[in-house]
């Protein structure tokens, strides 16, 4: 439509109305019967002098009465014409500065978010990926990334200071320090609404924007693993109903992920065996079933070491760190001293998850 709008031209209309058949002539510009008629043609481009301004034809804005109705008619038709030209042109420039502004900010945004990272300023990196985030489009690898790393720290750094706390809480009541319990459990409320604004904040990225756009199998299973986390980081400190659906929640999102990683993604692959790294953690700290979460973890140890010859070489250390990961948390679960989680208890430190399957050595620096 845009480019059909190019140019338009006013036809001189006689008393009668044209026929069907007859010949339209060029736009006569300049008042009628002037004698200072330009006439534009086809291959002439209309200059910002040739627009008519409204007041000086229309007699609605016109002292002029004198002017005859039939040629009030044609100048009212032809100032239509100039208006739909001017209309369009700025249009057309408009579209374009903003397709080029919206490409700048992209592109700032996601260099800014480098810039956060590089600078530990967490909370920033957030804020830029999530209007990378936010264009509706499948992002590169390297963005899906960096969205991920920059959750996992703002989350991360509130999940061990929960932990810390809770794990005082709980020697402070066996003590029957109630005055101390009574202000760390403040505090400890105060923690859980940052995590729960984080979660929530990141879930709404994931269900308006990035879940809608993704396209291969692999962005897929990223997200939906992304999901599933982050409602179970919402399970670790709810409790009641609350608990319960968020458990749901992330259950049917582990298992979105898993459904499409069985078909799309190779069982070596670090995506996959990062869902089901996690998986595990979510069957056994937030489920309680420590027998799911082995049979789930060995299971796809097992499936990885049958096809490891295969393995490519840009993601032999990634998939070999997760493989590695499951093996530890393997041993931790199987042996007589570990236990499943309470409700409201503190998630275990030892047990390996990764947060990110961008880059789990870092994940396994995080957990140390």
């Amino acid at each position: 439509m845009a480019e059909q709008m190019e140019r338009y031209y006013a036809p001189v209309f006689d008393d009668d109305e044209p026929d069907e058949d007859s010949t339209v002539a060029p736009a006569t510009y300049g008042k009628p019967n002037s004698s200072s008629v330009q006439v534009a043609s086809p291959h002439e481009d209309l200059t910002e002098e040739e627009y008519w301004d409204p007041k000086e034809i229309d007699p609605v804005y016109s002292s002029d009465s004198s002017v005859p109705e039939e040629d009030i008619l044609y100048m009212r038709r032809a100032r239509d014409v100039q208006i739909v030209c001017r209309m369009n042109t700025s249009w057309r420039s408009t579209t374009s500065q903003l397709t080029s502004k919206m490409s700048s900010s992209y592109e700032n945004s996601v260099y800014l978010a480098k810039l956060a990272e590089q600078a530990e300023r967490y909370e920033e990196m957030v804020e830029n990926m999530k209007t990378v985030a936010s264009s509706n489009q499948e992002l590169s690898v390297e963005e899906r990334n960096l969205l991920s790393v920059a959750y996992k720290n703002v989350i991360g750094a509130r999940r061990a200071s929960w932990r810390i706390v809770t794990s005082i809480e709980q020697k402070e009541e066996s003590k029957g320090n109630e005055g101390q319990v009574g202000l760390i459990k403040e505090y400890r409320q105060k923690i859980e609404a940052e995590l729960a604004q984080i979660c929530e904040d990141i879930l709404e990225v994931l269900d308006k924007h990035l879940i809608p756009s993704a396209q291969t199998g692999e962005s897929k299973v990223f997200y939906h693993k992304m999901k599933g986390d982050y409602h179970r980081y919402l399970a670790e400190f709810a409790i009641g109903d609350k608990r319960k659906t968020s458990a749901d929640k992330s259950l049917e999102a582990y298992q979105a992920a898993t459904e499409v990683a069985a078909t799309d993604l190779a069982p070596t692959h670090p995506i996959r065996l990062g869902l089901a790294l996690n998986f595990s953690v979510f069957y056994y700290e937030i489920l309680n079933s420590p027998d799911k979460a082995c049979h789930l973890a060995k299971a796809a140890f097992d499936d990885a070491i049958a096809e490891l010859d295969t393995l490519s070489e840009e993601s032999y250390k990634d998939s070999t760190l997760i493989m590695q990961l499951l093996r530890d948390n393997l041993t931790l679960w199987t042996s007589s001293e570990a236990e499943p989680q309470r409700e409201g208890a503190a998630p275990s430190a030892d047990t390996k998850e990764a947060e990110t399957s961008a880059a789990p050595a870092e994940e396994q620096k995080a957990t140390e």
